[in-house]
């Protein structure tokens, strides 16, 4: 019982993360089934089933609330969804003892990414109103796919910062989009565990807790996602992600680390992590305090008068 509890819970807050942010439920929520000795496989097959309904409620919510654009959900939804179902069926052939260590070797990249991309560089605007092509959003939807269904997570913090470096949408529209265009990857991803797997080893009383919690917060995040601060929660869950699975991987037949390296290791990072999420908070503040971003040299807009760059 408190198992399903936790996960209930678990649901809620990695969808209030991922709904404002664009990305995290399938990291966060597949990072805590590893944590508790779930088979890889079997864990991303309930993670993206939870999905399913997750990602269509976040979708209506985010619609209702103008955060979305719907050519772009096409154009990246239906590639990811291809390699969703790739990424899945792929998963399902490796052995659990080579499975576990890889998908959290996965989790952990993208945990790195988050945190240092978002308290390095928070948001960046951009480019703003220029068109996004296709030859930019199908290879970023098949990759993305193929790794959200390899690494229980994936095509949030693979689309959602590459859709934000480019700067030709407004942010809401593009955590808006990706959330919305997810449903496709989560269906297709489902239905390469369940040709692949058959319904082994998914519980499916936790798919049933993990969508309450999520089809609870969906609501929410859209609504969150005009208010909270995008730069602050990405360093936070990043930070979580990587203590996780950096524990996973110590603790691994790959490594075997001892308690001793254990513990340094996790002292490092939180210290790192601490650090990181005080950096976002004041950098937010500054921000906050001029009426936009306080970009570095580098991150500057172009001059009214240069000429535009070419499109993706």
């Amino acid at each position: 019982m408190k198992t399903l509890v936790l996960l209930g819970i678990v649901g809620l807050v990695a969808q209030l993360v991922d709904g404002s942010l664009g990305m995290a439920y399938g990291v966060t929520s597949t990072t805590l089934l590893l944590a508790i000795g779930t088979n890889p496989a079997a864990a991303s097959a309930t993670v993206h089933l939870a999905e399913i309904g997750t990602t269509l409620a976040s979708g209506a919510s985010h619609w209702r609330f103008g955060n979305v654009d719907w050519k772009v959900v096409l154009k990246i939804g239906i590639p990811g969804a291809v390699g969703a179902f790739a990424g899945a069926t792929f998963l399902s052939w490796l052995s659990t003892e080579i499975a576990a260590p890889v998908m959290s070797t996965i989790l952990l990249g993208l945990g790195l990414y988050l945190l240092i991309r978002f308290t390095l560089r928070g948001l960046d605007s951009r480019n703003l109103g220029k068109p996004l092509r296709k030859r930019f959003l199908t290879p970023l939807g098949l990759v993305g796919g193929f790794l959200d269904a390899t690494g229980g997570g994936g095509w949030g913090p693979v689309g959602t910062p590459a859709l934000l470096a480019s700067g030709r949408i407004e942010p809401r529209k593009v955590i808006g989009s990706i959330d919305t265009s997810e449903f496709l990857v989560a269906l297709a991803a489902s239905l390469g565990f369940l040709f692949a797997l058959g319904s082994q080893g998914i519980d499916f009383a936790w798919v049933g807790v993990l969508l309450v919690g999520g089809l609870i917060a969906a609501p929410i995040a859209a609504w969150l996602v005009r208010h909270i601060p995008p730069r602050v929660l990405g360093s936070a869950v990043g930070g979580v992600i990587i203590l996780t699975n950096v524990r996973t991987l110590l603790r691994s037949d790959w490594i075997g680390a001892s308690n001793t390296v254990q513990i340094i290791a996790y002292i490092a990072i939180a210290v790192v992590w601490i650090a990181a999420v005080a950096y976002s908070v004041r950098r937010h503040l500054a921000e906050r305090d001029v009426g936009g971003p306080v970009l570095d040299k580098a991150n500057q807009p172009a001059e009214k008068d240069e000429p535009a760059a070419e499109s993706a």
